[in-house]
């Protein structure tokens, strides 16, 4: 762990020396940008099940109008929203977008908070090995450096997949929407995800799952514009599905959705998508979307009990599924 402290060192270092931002701001000013979000979600929402009817953690300032980028679940099927500063102002937002494929979200507090953006980094900068915060709201005590323990993909149960993701440990407690910051006072990734990771000679150990700024970029324009990526959306079968022993089960089906329709149950063990056989959870995906976008037919080979079946799953586009009403937005 010698390494470790020498990279946690330099990091605060960095942020110590004034002047060395390249936005010119002070590590006061950059955590500053970090704001708390909440939200209520009615009872009635899909998303009540798993996630709650109140939630609760983090967003960054991140243009001159107040756009605050966090993750998306914490805004999904949000009734109300609010925002809170470092100097105890709350204000309500609007929801602006929540992007599936990278689980962005965005939201714009209805009273500008005068704070100044953090500026965005390039997270492909970002290396296994480097020193990194991780800053939630409340300041000082609030922030955790980290260490960047992996680059790579994150396979998620509920249709989510990403490549690059960043993995730091140790695990921050209040990681929802935290702020991934770089030396140099950059935004770099939004941390979303609480999981383990295997580190050799300390076996598995909790981590934050974070996604890189990168992904942000392409879409942030016509995530503003329209609430959409602008990118042709992916098919959605509404499914929750594990890897377990070479095999993909499928755990959940959501109510409603063209799996149920279709119908899938949980339990049905998935083996090949357009008579193609699959290799793993992350396999299954990207050849599912690789059948076209959303509406396309996607047919499965699905054992149900003791008899392989084909089934066709006529998909739909999700981000038109389960999301609170856009706020009007002005650029």
């Amino acid at each position: 762990m010698n390494t470790l402290r020498l990279l946690v060192a330099a990091t605060l270092f960095s942020f110590c020396l004034p002047g060395q931002s390249a936005a010119a701001m002070s590590a006061e000013e950059v955590l500053k940008t970090v704001v708390k979000v909440r939200t209520t979600i009615s009872k009635e929402a899909e998303s009540a099940r798993t996630l709650g009817t109140e939630r609760e953690g983090n967003g960054v300032v991140i243009d001159s109008d107040g756009t605050i980028l966090t993750a998306g679940y914490l805004i999904r099927d949000a009734r109300t929203i609010e925002v809170t500063a470092q100097n105890g102002e709350s204000v309500s937002a609007r929801f602006v977008a929540y992007d599936f494929n990278t689980g962005f979200g965005l939201v714009r507090a209805e009273k500008n908070l005068g704070l100044e953006p953090i500026p965005l980094g390039q997270s492909s900068a970002v290396k296994a090995g480097d020193a990194i915060l991780v800053a939630a709201h409340g300041g000082e005590a609030a922030v955790q450096v980290a260490l960047v323990v992996s680059r790579g993909e994150f396979v998620g149960y509920w249709e989510y997949l990403i490549d690059e993701a960043i993995y730091t440990v140790p695990a921050h407690g209040r990681y929802g929407g935290a702020a991934l910051i770089d030396s140099d006072g950059r935004l770099v990734g939004i941390a979303s995800l609480l999981t383990q990771v295997l580190v050799p000679e300390f076996g598995l150990i909790s981590c934050n799952v974070s996604i890189p700024i990168d992904l942000l970029r392409p879409i942030l324009a016509s995530l503003l514009r329209t609430g959409r990526s602008g990118q042709a959306p992916r098919p959605w079968l509404g499914i929750n599905a594990q890897e377990a022993h070479g095999r993909i089960f499928l755990t959940r089906v959501v109510p409603g959705s063209p799996a149920e329709k279709a119908g899938l149950k949980p339990g049905d063990i998935f083996l090949t998508v357009a008579g193609k056989e699959i290799t793993g959870l992350a396999d299954f995906y990207r050849k599912v979307w690789a059948t076209g976008t959303a509406g396309a037919q996607i047919p499965l080979g699905v054992l149900q009990g003791v008899r392989v079946r084909e089934i066709k799953v006529r998909s739909l586009d999700r981000s038109w599924h389960a999301v609170p009403p856009r706020g009007d937005v002005t650029l």
